[in-house]
């Protein structure tokens, strides 16, 4: 039999007092007993610049060159958060979701591949849907996001995504399916247990990385309560077996890990909060035991995504929407000098100060549309499904918009730069650029310091 007194009030509190004393000594305990990082690993691309500078082998970055694909073919959809890795045979693997519109329940996660030997982009299809999910899972699945792939040094493919059971992205989690065979079939999906409590409110975007021990580090946050940034290390068996606080607050989301050698990394964040708008940054010296209190840099952001890459001489790469309000405009920036500094190489896409209170708005925002997609893909004759495309997503009445947004850029062995983005939410768009023409540019630009 339970005795009343213990169901008084003031034992209640008591004993939900020991409780979180109990929870958060733990949580002490295990921080203050912190296992030492290993190692980052080097991006297979720097052993390419290590080659192609000892002069024994030519490679195509000799010659200065710059495409665009569209990667995405379907029409009069919302299409959104495409991400990229590179197989075994050289190829580009691009992934990104698509549906009716973003969280509907018909939203898929679709495929394709780009051979760059042909210059060309296979069929898109899917591989991963709300309902596969969810039998697999065996547990409801109300919409699926965010795909970014992840090559385990076993050499399986890794696919992490956001599924949500309930309420919005802040109830999210993470989701992974795996490939044996650089993509062509999958495995049952899989939750990973990111935290102890109801495992809800973690999300991916930025690139995934390895940690010399061959473990894999996901860059997540979180948007439940706060928004902060945080580093998962995963075994080979999809176990968390270290997890790290990058920020805290209620204004920094998907970080984005810029390794510049085994021991020292630069992390950027989506700012979201009050002007001035701009990127954050926190950085480690010790393989991400320790980081840096997070500091706004010099670079613009209108809470949105960026992506970045490292070269092995040490300048840093970015892509973002480097203006403080909309998506309508997509930068290619540099630094030489680890983030301090940073000079625009080449406007990708910009599309500001298009007028908006007159009769024949529509008509010019079709035809502007229309031109955009014939700039991207060179076969195109009749942009008309592509114009009302961007008008499905991007117009209501007479007040319509351009967006290019969630950037992830990679360089593949071959030293190529390839990235991809969403072009008014509406298609995928691919940009594959070489080192030569990265160089050309940045001599064009050398007094185009940002501010």
């Amino acid at each position: 039999m339970i005795r009343s007194g213990m169901c008084q009030p003031g034992a209640r509190q008591a004993l939900v007092l020991c409780l979180v004393l109990v929870a958060f000594g733990a949580a002490f305990y295990k921080v203050a007993h912190r296992q030492s990082s290993p190692l980052f690993q080097l991006p297979a691309s720097f052993q390419h610049d290590r080659v192609q500078n000892t002069g024994t082998q030519q490679t195509s970055n000799a010659t200065p060159d710059f495409r665009t694909h569209f990667v995405s073919t379907q029409q009069n959809i919302s299409t959104h958060a495409a991400s990229l890795v590179e197989l075994s045979d050289g190829h580009i693997r691009a992934f990104w979701f698509a549906g009716s519109r973003e969280g509907a329940e018909d939203v898929e996660i679709r495929t394709a591949v780009f051979d760059p030997a042909k210059d060309l982009w296979g069929p898109e299809h899917s591989i991963a849907t709300r309902e596969d999910t969810q039998r697999s899972l065996l547990r409801y699945v109300k919409k699926l996001g965010n795909p970014v792939p992840q090559r385990a040094p076993d050499g399986k493919l890794w696919l992490f995504y956001v599924t949500v059971s309930l309420g919005g992205w802040a109830g999210s989690s993470i989701t992974a399916i795996t490939s044996k065979d650089d993509g062509t079939t999958w495995s049952p999906a899989r939750r990973l247990i990111t935290s102890p409590f109801i495992n809800i409110s973690t999300l991916i975007k930025g690139t995934p990385f390895l940690y010399s021990d061959g473990t894999m580090g996901l860059p997540v946050y979180h948007e439940f309560i706060g928004k902060f940034g945080e580093m998962l290390r995963i075994n080979n068996s999809g176990e968390i077996i270290d997890k790290q606080r990058l920020s805290s607050g209620k204004s920094t989301l998907q970080p984005v890990m810029l390794i510049k050698s085994p021991q020292q990394a630069l992390l950027l964040m989506r700012r979201s909060g009050n002007s001035p708008k701009r990127v954050i940054a926190t950085e480690t010296s010790d393989a991400g035991q320790h980081w840096s209190v997070p500091t706004k840099t010099t670079l613009a952001n209108p809470d949105a995504a960026i992506s970045g890459v490292v070269l092995p001489d040490g300048r840093i790469l970015v892509v973002l929407n480097d203006i403080e309000d909309g998506r309508d405009a997509l930068s290619l920036v540099v630094s030489a000098d680890g983030g301090a500094t940073w000079k625009t190489v080449y406007k990708l896409e910009d599309q500001r100060g298009q007028p908006t209170e007159q009769s024949n708005y529509l008509a010019r925002y079709l035809q502007t549309a229309a031109e955009s997609a014939k700039a991207t893909e060179a076969s195109i004759t009749d942009a008309t499904g592509y114009a009302k495309s961007a008008q499905r997503n991007k117009c209501e009445a007479q007040s319509c918009g351009f967006e290019f947004s969630y950037p992830y850029l990679i360089r593949a062995h071959s030293g190529d730069f390839h990235l991809v983005y969403t072009w008014n939410r509406s298609f995928i768009k691919h940009v594959q650029f070489t080192r030569s023409w990265l160089d050309q540019r940045m001599e064009k630009t050398a007094d185009a310091t940002l501010h």
